[in-house]
């Protein structure tokens, strides 16, 4: 695997802002984008829900084919740039592929006293289970193969559920990709919280997050305190009062280090691809796990750069398809 940014695009806070606001996410029309099938699944105790989108295939054979499912990041959806590259990819390549969206980030806000986080490896769990039989089941010999790939936050969920699994996710899953996730949450948040990255990222970040939260509030009263909600000016402000109390752990600190995917790593037991460019500005570099931290079922990419989901290559205004491109081409190898 290999990437080289373009010459017009260096350093690692360009390659992420340009890719997800200015590049092409499909290798045809820039104004095309995929049309989406929206279905509704009740989460297993009843009491919320979760959209999931699938990628409609005109010209799709009624043969089975392939699953690629992707987790999205932080504030993600099925209208981010990457999910439309993947979208592209996989059509082209004939599977079929869908964006289960994390409480609250399907455009409709979720029922329950809760949203979603870093790493909840049991929504992710709920969700692969349903997948698979989908696809026909949990033996892996007879179905359609299902892949999974998790970008940014839905990385690292997606790599703890994997290490919390160990052998029994072979089950569900043939392989598994994440791309450019906080494996480390406390580095990776702090990165977010200082300087330029703070001013810029984790504000745009909270003009979701805290109105979200607000309407969350005002579902169940009591739940937070608002005041201190509306006093945040980085994550680890907003996962002390909101994140972590919601999801069962004391404070940011706790969460941070518990739902970490990176000291599981070792434990995973199916074919793995971990992608963190080295220029990063979300995941510095020393935080990255190195060949000790991995089990022999991942192989580890960490190019020199990259950015953050970015990855734009070709003539200006350049397109993000390369990445999708090699994380399918070798998820259909493995």
């Amino acid at each position: 695997m290999k990437y080289t940014a373009p010459w017009w695009l260096p350093g690692g806070n360009a390659q992420t802002i340009w890719s997800a606001l200015g590049a092409r996410s499909t290798s045809s029309d820039a104004k095309s984008v995929p049309q989406w099938r929206r279905e509704r699944w009740p989460t297993p105790d009843g009491q919320d829900f979760v959209d999931v989108d699938f990628l409609q295939r005109p010209n799709a054979e009624a043969s089975p084919s392939p699953m690629l499912v992707m987790f999205h990041g932080l504030e993600g959806s099925s209208d981010s740039h990457y999910a439309k590259a993947f979208a592209d990819v996989a059509a082209a390549r004939g599977w079929n592929f869908a964006v289960p969206h994390f409480r609250g980030c399907s455009g409709e806000i979720n029922l329950a006293p809760r949203a979603y986080h870093s790493g909840d490896f049991e929504e992710v769990d709920w969700l692969l289970e349903r997948f698979a039989k989908l696809q026909g089941g949990t033996n892996t010999v007879v179905r359609p193969p299902l892949y999974a790939v998790g970008i940014s936050l839905g990385g690292n969920a997606l790599m703890r559920w994997a290490g919390e699994l160990g052998s029994n996710a072979a089950r569900m899953v043939d392989g598994v990709v994440s791309l450019c996730a906080p494996l480390d949450l406390a580095a990776g948040g702090a990165a977010i919280d200082q300087g330029f990255n703070r001013q810029i990222y984790a504000r745009m970040f909270l003009r979701s997050m805290v109105p979200k939260a607000l309407a969350k509030l005002a579902q169940f009263p009591d739940l937070f305190d608002a005041e201190r909600l509306r006093g945040v000016r980085d994550l680890h402000g907003f996962d002390d009062v909101f994140t972590a109390p919601l999801h069962g752990f004391r404070d940011a600190d706790d969460y941070w280090r518990r739902a970490s995917a990176k000291p599981l790593l070792t434990q995973v037991r199916v074919p793995a691809l971990v992608i963190n460019p080295r220029n990063d500005p979300f995941v510095p570099a020393a935080s990255l796990p190195g060949p000790q931290d991995a089990s022999k079922h991942i192989l580890l990419w960490q190019p020199q750069h990259g950015g953050h989901v970015g990855f734009a290559q070709g003539h200006w205004p350049g397109d993000v398809r390369m990445v999708p491109e090699q994380v399918v081409g070798w998820l259909a190898e493995h």
